[in-house]
C-alpha cells in the first residue's frame, strides 16, 4: 500500500489541525467574547449559529495529538521524545505569550492586564500548573497537553512504549471506573475530561501503523461513546456560562465527524486530500491558535466604534492569519533548529558525564 506520509508527516492531519484552529477561532470571535466574561464588545451573529460549536475543536485537538504523540513516541526513545517537544513547543510559544502580553501593554484597555512576573511565569509554560493567570485563556489547553505527554513520557522512561495498546484499553477502563468512584487526583492524573479523545486518537495512530483488529476498533467505539457522554454532560454548564442552548444532536453529530475523519486517516481512506501536501496550514496552526483569543478581543474592543463590523470582523481574522504566518517563517523556523541543536549537546554532555561517573 502507498503510503500518504512524508517521513512522519501525515498530510491530513496538517489539514485537520487547520479546520479545528479555525473553528476554535469562530468559537471565540463570533460568540464567547461577547457572550461571556464581556472579554469582547462584538458579537457576529452572522456565524452565530455555526460557530457556537466550535469549541469542539479543542476537543479534534486532542484527538490529533494522541494520534501525532504517540507517532512521535514510537521509537521508544525518551531523549528524543523531550526535544521533540520542546523544540515544537517553546519557540512559537515564547514569541505569541510576548506579542500578547505587548498588546495586553499597549491596546489592553480596562478588560486586560498582565504584570511582568506574570509574563515572565507564563513563558515558562507552566503557569497553568502554579496559580498564575495566563496571558491567554487559550492557553489552558496546553496544560492538558502537557499532562498527556507527562503520562507519555513516564510510560517511555519505563520502557512499556510497545505495550502502548494494551495501556491505552487500560486507560479507558481506568477512565469509565473513575465516572462511578471519583477520585479527584487519580482523574486529574488520567485526564479523565479528555482522555477519550487522547486515547482515540493513540489507538487510530495503531490503526494506521498496524491495520485494524476487534480490539483496537471496540477501544475507539468505547472512547467515542465516553467522549458523547462527556459532552452532552456539559450542555447546562454550558447554557449558564454564555446564556444560550447547543442542540445535543449537533454536539453528537460534530463530535461523530471528528471521529470519523480520524478513522478515515488511520485506514488511509481520505483519498486526494491525502495526496496534497497542507504544511503550511499545518504550520499556521499552532501559533494561530496562541495568538487568536485575546489579542482579537482587544482589536475588537479598540475598533468596534470606529469601523465596519464585518471589515473589523474579517480584517482582524486576516490579521492573526498574518502574525500567525510571520511567527512561523520569523521565529519557528529560524530557533527550533538552534534550540534542538543546543538541547542536543546538553543531553550529550549529560550522558558523557553520567558515564564518566559510572
Amino acid at each position: 500500500m502507498q503510503t500518504n506520509v512524508d517521513k512522519d508527516r501525515v498530510n491530513e492531519i496538517d489539514l485537520l489541525r487547520f479546520i479545528a484552529a479555525l473553528a476554535v477561532l469562530f468559537f471565540h470571535y463570533s460568540f464567547r467574547g461577547f457572550a461571556a466574561d464581556h472579554k469582547s464588545v462584538l458579537s457576529y451573529p452572522l456565524l452565530l449559529p455555526a460557530a457556537k460549536y466550535g469549541y469542539l475543536g479543542v476537543e479534534l485537538f486532542f484527538m490529533i495529538s494522541g494520534f501525532v504523540i504517540l507517532m512521535t513516541a514510537a521509537s521508544g526513545s525518551l531523549r528524543k521524545f523531550t526535544i521533540s517537544r520542546i523544540v515544537r513547543l517553546y519557540p512559537g510559544f515564547w514569541a505569541c505569550c510576548s506579542v500578547t502580553f505587548l498588546a495586553i501593554l499597549t491596546i489592553g484597555g480596562e478588560r486586560y492586564s498582565a504584570s511582568i512576573s506574570e509574563y515572565l511565569v507564563n513563558m515558562t509554560m507552566l503557569s497553568g500548573f502554579v496559580d498564575t493567570p495566563p496571558i491567554d485563556g487559550a492557553y489552558w489547553s496546553l496544560f492538558v497537553e502537557m499532562r498527556f505527554y507527562f503520562l507519555v513520557a513516564i510510560i517511555l522512561a519505563l520502557r512499556m512504549i510497545e505495550h502502548a495498546q494494551t495501556l491505552l484499553i487500560a486507560w479507558l477502563v481506568c477512565t469509565i471506573a473513575l465516572l462511578f468512584i471519583p477520585i479527584g487526583k487519580l482523574s486529574v492524573l488520567l485526564i479523565t475530561d479528555y482522555s477519550a479523545y487522547f486515547i482515540a486518537g493513540a489507538m487510530y495512530f495503531i490503526i494506521w501503523k498496524r491495520g485494524i483488529t476487534l480490539a483496537r476498533l471496540g477501544t475507539v467505539l468505547v472512547a467515542w461513546l465516553l467522549a458523547v457522554h462527556n459532552e452532552l454532560g456539559t450542555l447546562e454548564d454550558f447554557s449558564r456560562q454564555y446564556n444560550s442552548r447547543l442542540s445535543a444532536t449537533a454536539v453528537v453529530t460534530v463530535i461523530s465527524v471528528c471521529f470519523l475523519s480520524m478513522f478515515l486517516v488511520s485506514i488511509q481512506k481520505t483519498g486526494w486530500i491525502s495526496r496534497k501536501r497542507w504544511m503550511l496550514a499545518g504550520s499556521l496552526t499552532y501559533p494561530l491558535y496562541l495568538l487568536h483569543q485575546n489579542i482579537g478581543f482587544m482589536v475588537f474592543n479598540a475598533l468596534f466604534d470606529k469601523m465596519n463590523i464585518h471589515l473589523l470582523f474579517w480584517g482582524t481574522v486576516i490579521l492573526i492569519i498574518g502574525m500567525a504566518l510571520a511567527v512561523n517563517e520569523g521565529v519557528e523556523k529560524c530557533l527550533s533548529v538552534r534550540l534542538k541543536s543546543g538541547l542536543n549537546t546538553i543531553f550529550d554532555r549529560i550522558c558523557r558525564l553520567t558515564a564518566q561517573a559510572s
